[in-house]
């Protein structure tokens, strides 16, 4: 949070905001004292402005907790575009931060109702069902979605996210094999894919595991993540009384190739920054599992 100005006029306080919105700042305290210090005395100077810094504050004074000042934006807006789905999808936020949520899904069908290509108020649907706790709902809303919006990567994303929360391991895996045809050189997806194989368990999962920790680590052989996954995904092959006598030789000197890859990581890190325990602590903390 920057430090506010005493003597700014409207006009400067204005232009800090139109700079914050043209390069997608959100930076909501600020907005919010910027508005309660200058520009809710000048609103009317701002001509057709107004309404694009009234919803600025608006999303600024959600992200603050800030409900009444969230209402005056919401009813401004709705006073002067009383038939725009985007204002209603903001009446919609502000009943949800209010936990009415049966009302905000009221308005957000309506909008639907209105207009079946507009991708946000779905998406919000979503947001809200996952906020009261309903998993398997959420999950049916946003696989409908995606039907529709199958380019949607976020929604792929949060998809197989609420699949991991219901430990529907197949499922998930399926989500990111589509993000990976959408981005095949993004070496996250590729460790994550593994990761999720593995969880599976099983050989044939461990072997998949196995092969995508390995092409995580080709496009980016410093992700110490996968370098433990391809680790561990050696050690439980190796161990396995599936593994044909003809593949465990290589695979036992793989998972000596990656115990040497590790062990140079971490020689290198430590060269570099010195006998310094937090930073060898932020290094394990890159290998925590998401829930």
């Amino acid at each position: 949070m920057c430090e506010i100005d005493d003597n700014l006029n409207w006009t400067e306080g204005r232009d800090i905001l139109r700079n914050w919105r043209e390069s997608l700042e959100r930076r909501s305290k600020d907005v919010v004292e910027i508005w309660e210090t200058v520009l809710m005395y000048h609103i009317d100077k701002l001509g057709n402005e107004k309404y694009l810094v009234l919803e600025q504050v608006c999303f600024a004074a959600l992200d603050c907790y800030r409900l009444p000042l969230a209402e005056y934006c919401v009813k401004a807006l709705m006073k002067e575009f009383p038939g725009s789905s985007r204002v209603h999808e903001y009446h919609a936020m502000y009943l949800e931060a209010l936990e009415m949520y049966n009302e905000a899904l009221e308005v957000l069908d309506s909008i639907i109702k209105r207009d079946e290509t507009n991708a946000a108020p779905r998406k919000r649907r979503v947001a809200i069902l996952k906020a009261c706790g309903h998993i398997p709902e959420a999950i049916k809303e946003l696989t409908e979605y995606l039907k529709k919006f199958m380019s949607d990567q976020e929604g792929w994303h949060e998809l197989c996210n609420l699949y991991l929360q219901e430990q529907e391991y197949s499922k998930a895996a399926i989500c990111i094999e589509e993000l990976i045809l959408h981005n095949p050189h993004n070496h996250l997806l590729h460790q994550r894919y593994a990761e999720i194989k593995y969880s599976q368990g099983g050989y044939e999962n461990m072997y998949i595991a196995k092969a995508y920790f390995c092409q995580a680590i080709k496009l980016n052989p410093n992700n110490i993540r996968a370098l433990y996954g391809l680790l561990l995904a050696t050690n439980n092959l190796a161990l396995s009384l599936k593994c044909p006598v003809s593949q465990k030789k290589g695979t036992i000197k793989l998972n000596e190739w990656v115990a040497g890859q590790i062990e140079k990581q971490y020689k290198n890190k430590i060269a570099d920054k010195g006998n310094d325990s937090k930073y060898i602590e932020g290094l394990l903390a890159q290998l925590q599992l998401e829930g």
